[in-house]
């Protein structure tokens, strides 16, 4: 009787679908690589900006950089955009499952916020195009249109995890591996967009400071700990990290082949190629020793496992990336190697780079371990996010 009454009611099999587990994924579909490329675009996209910025000034918005961090955007709206649809219109059974509601749509909770993200990203082009026209030309990471740039990209990165994560706990075997691959690969594209995010912080000549350390402890952690927990390799942030030293060399040795020069002034250096940035901080080592500790730390409590993390993420950067940084800022590392011989246009050569010097903020002991106290309190902030982040991606099926 029951039966009958369920296959009577149209709007009762829909809420069935709904409520039902959602299906186990077989293959990776088009749509996470579109995702994947969007990432791609991106990452690509912005430190050829950067160089752009460093190498010829900001001459309009139409270079090929722009072009390539907006294909972001449109290719989130698009792969996003499908789903939704497809989930709100279609009767899809591998899709509407596998989908929550949203403002009367449905859709895989990733495709709602990287469709947002896209969104975002695309609106801060005409506010940067604006606030270039009425403020002057800048090369800051943290104005405003770049701020908004910033939230949607970060957007576009997060829908991506959550969408890989979500179908990748509902797999098995071979797609499963195969998904936790890409995962990956995004993480260290996440890596370099956050370290990005902070660059202005962690130039070669302020790293015997620590603001420097402060600043990659704000968001470094959090990616390398929450990427961790949500694979399933055991030496995920080693791989993380090591991707993104891997991109960030390989770039800084193949944007410098290419021909550039300033259009804008005052031009301080002779550049005749693009202006690379600089070398990758070292963050592979500290991530070798999280992947150790992390198996080893799985039955503490969470507050004392991510001051452990923290502690020791701080201390293993801290211990390479300073005498490094000896090597970084004296003349030995001048070379297309390390990438130190490169200078923006507008550097003046009696800077503290050029000169081959360490740039001082803190001025006395106290304010240097004030502030390196704070980057302690902040890796361990930031390893906890990362585990909460990690274990609620995890659970992720929709």
């Amino acid at each position: 009787m029951a039966a009958t009454t369920v296959s009577s009611n149209p709007a009762i099999p829909a809420t069935a679908e709904l409520l039902s587990p959602a299906p186990v994924a077989t293959s990776v579909p088009w749509y996470i690589w579109t995702l994947f490329a969007a990432s791609v675009s991106v990452v690509i996209g912005g430190y050829w900006d950067i160089s752009w910025h460093m190498s010829i000034g900001r001459d309009t918005f139409w270079t090929p950089a722009h072009i390539a961090i907006q294909m972001c955007g449109i290719l989130s709206g698009v792969a996003c955009g499908y789903l939704i649809l497809a989930c709100t219109f279609g009767r899809d059974a591998t899709l509407r499952p596998a989908s929550v509601g949203v403002l009367g749509f449905r859709g895989p909770l990733g495709a709602f916020i990287a469709a947002w993200g896209g969104a975002t990203m695309l609106a801060s082009a005409p506010f940067d195009n604006w606030w270039h026209n009425a403020y002057g030309l800048d090369v800051k990471i943290f104005s405003p249109p770049h701020v908004v740039l910033d939230g949607g990209v970060l957007a576009t990165q997060v829908g991506a995890v959550v969408l890989i994560a979500s179908m990748m706990n509902r797999s098995d075997g071979a797609t499963r591996r195969r998904l936790d691959r890409l995962l990956l690969l995004l993480g260290a594209m996440v890596t370099m967009l956050a370290l990005t995010v902070v660059w202005e912080s962690t130039f070669r000549g302020l790293m015997h400071t620590a603001e420097c350390y402060r600043a990659v402890a704000i968001v470094a952690p959090v990616v390398l700990i929450g990427f961790a927990q949500v694979s399933r390799s055991r030496w995920a942030s080693t791989i993380v990290a090591g991707i993104y030293t891997a991109y960030a060399i390989l770039m800084m040795w193949i944007f410098p082949l290419f021909p550039a020069t300033p259009k804008l002034g005052p031009v301080y250096q002779k550049i005749t190629h693009f202006v690379p940035m600089e070398f990758p901080l070292l963050i592979l080592v500290p991530a070798f020793f999280l992947d150790l500790l992390r198996p080893r730390l799985s039955g503490w409590k969470k507050w004392p496992r991510a001051a452990v993390f923290g502690f020791v993420f701080l201390a293993a950067f801290l211990a390479v990336q300073w005498p490094f940084a000896d090597f970084l800022i004296s003349p030995a590392s001048a070379n297309w190697v390390f990438g130190t011989k490169y200078f923006a246009y507008f550097v003046p050569p009696n800077g503290f780079n050029a000169r081959h010097e360490f740039f001082p903020i803190e001025r006395t002991a106290a304010q240097f371990w004030l502030v390196m106290v704070e980057a302690f309190l902040f890796a361990c902030l930031t390893s906890r996010l990362g585990m909460a982040w990690g274990d609620w991606v995890r659970e992720i099926r929709r």
